[in-house]
């Protein structure tokens, strides 16, 4: 068994992380990951659990999210929600 090092839960089935520089984190359950791991969007802090969006080297969860803060950097971007068909 190992703990959770997010919520400290002892569970028979964790899962760990490798990550690029070498840490490895072990959980639960993706939400606990997900809580630890997950950049936050730089406009509303939402978790940034999908793709994202990156301008400039911040990261959005959004369009939306990026037009606000980056204006004029962001204006040529689409997401699916906004992309209108062919």
């Amino acid at each position: 068994m190992a703990r959770c090092e997010v919520c400290g839960n002892d569970y028979k089935m964790p899962f760990q992380v490798h990550m690029a520089n070498g840490d490895v984190h072990t959980f639960d359950s993706l939400e606990c990951a997900n809580h630890k791991l997950a950049m936050n969007c730089e406009h509303c802090q939402v978790k940034i659990v999908g793709h994202g969006i990156e301008v400039s080297g911040r990261f959005y969860c959004g369009t939306h999210c990026a037009r606000t803060e980056e204006g004029s950097l962001a204006a040529e971007l689409r997401g699916t929600l906004t992309a209108q068909p062919a």
